[in-house]
């Protein structure tokens, strides 16, 4: 979940940027993290999928359907938008983007497992997981992410990750995904 290192702006020139993942390399993770899912949660009618907008919710729509596919198993999704719950609300140049949260109610005796696309610092789950309470109290709340760069601020760890990708804090990871960016499916490092 990165913060202020994620853009949902036009991307730099991709000759400044090094391929970490492609659509297939995205694939297979995504199914890695469905089968870790599936073994993890016994009860799966019970979980619900949460995706930080944008990126996070397209990835658990695709979680949602790899569960379809290997347990015969409808996951519930949802929404959670963590831009009124973040740390650095009052200090930012520009207000964040809002978008609206919903989660199926209620949440109590379920597993929310809270899904974004890059884990940073580890700022982003934690409003994730505020957000969340003001919904109810689940059972329990795991996190997922498709890319973890390392540098965490907060004793924050996934229990799902794509791929692990130790980065310099200086260095952005973008993840491009066709349903919401138009581009092919791509992870891609940035160097400044």
């Amino acid at each position: 979940m990165q913060m202020d290192n994620k853009k949902h702006s036009a991307s730099p020139a991709r000759t400044s940027g090094v391929p970490i993942m492609d659509a297939e390399a995205i694939r297979r993770a995504l199914r890695r993290i469905t089968h870790e899912i599936i073994e993890q949660n016994a009860d799966l009618k019970s979980v619900v999928l949460a995706g930080i907008p944008l990126r996070g919710v397209e990835i658990a729509r695709r979680l949602a359907e790899f569960i379809r596919d290997v347990a015969k198993i409808d996951i519930e999704t949802g929404t959670i938008d963590v831009a009124m719950h973040r740390d650095d609300v009052g200090t930012r140049a520009e207000l964040p983007m809002v978008h609206a949260s919903k989660l199926p109610l209620p949440l109590e005796h379920r597993t929310v497992i809270i899904i974004d696309d890059v884990l940073f610092t580890g700022r982003t789950a934690r409003a994730a997981m505020d957000a969340i309470s003001s919904f109810g109290r689940p059972a329990r709340i795991q996190l997922a992410a498709l890319v973890d760069r390392g540098h965490r601020e907060l004793p924050i760890r996934a229990d799902y990750v794509g791929k692990n990708l130790p980065t310099a804090t200086r260095e952005q990871i973008q993840v491009r995904l066709q349903n919401v960016d138009q581009e092919p499916d791509a992870v891609w490092l940035f160097k400044e």
